[in-house]
């Protein structure tokens, strides 16, 4: 029998582990539980990922997509003179990010915060802070921006964490020192 040329399936795959890690965490992720998410023999999986980490690389990398496609989506690379306007762009990117699906970005910050055990990942977290900095390096000087970085990264998190509102008045306020004391 010949093999049948599927060229999604390797997003495919992808897909079905974040779908695999959001409904039961990484600890629920395998082989086997990814292949029968995607609907693809067991092989399928190990042919295109031979380790768990590899797979959560691309799960974490395709993650690490969503938010920095909607920086660069937004007003932050927007020519403006003053600092506050970009403090008011980042707080309502973040905000339009709080108001979606709190599901998506508990996904993204638990496969993020898996590079704490995993050094396989450490990379792809990189990634997601250069990216984030070089977009906003556009407005501010990189020292900044990876301050704003930071500053966004902790603000999620505490949301995330103590499973409180997005306070956008807090963010603003807060955003706002990091670009003016750094002006």
């Amino acid at each position: 029998m010949a093999r049948r040329y599927d060229p999604e399936r390797r997003t495919r795959i992808i897909d079905a582990a974040l779908r695999v890690i959001a409904a039961d965490g990484i600890a629920g992720l395998s082989h086997r539980t990814v292949a029968a998410e995607a609907d693809v023999p067991l092989g399928s999986t190990t042919y295109h990922f031979g380790s768990l980490d590899e797979l959560l690389t691309a799960a974490l990398r395709r993650s690490n997509e969503n938010f920095a496609q909607a920086l660069r989506d937004s007003e932050v690379c927007a020519e403006e003179e003053t600092g506050a306007g970009l403090a008011d762009e980042l707080t309502r990117v973040l905000g339009e990010w709080f108001a979606g699906e709190r599901g998506a970005i508990e996904l993204e910050y638990e496969l993020y915060l898996a590079a704490l055990r995993r050094p396989a990942l450490r990379p792809v977290a990189a990634e997601w802070t250069e990216s984030a900095v070089e977009v906003l390096s556009a407005r501010t000087d990189p020292a900044t921006a990876r301050a704003l970085v930071a500053l966004m990264d902790g603000v999620c998190l505490q949301v995330l964490l103590t499973g409180s509102a997005f306070d956008a008045a807090y963010t603003r306020e807060m955003l706002t020192r990091v670009v003016d004391g750094c002006a």
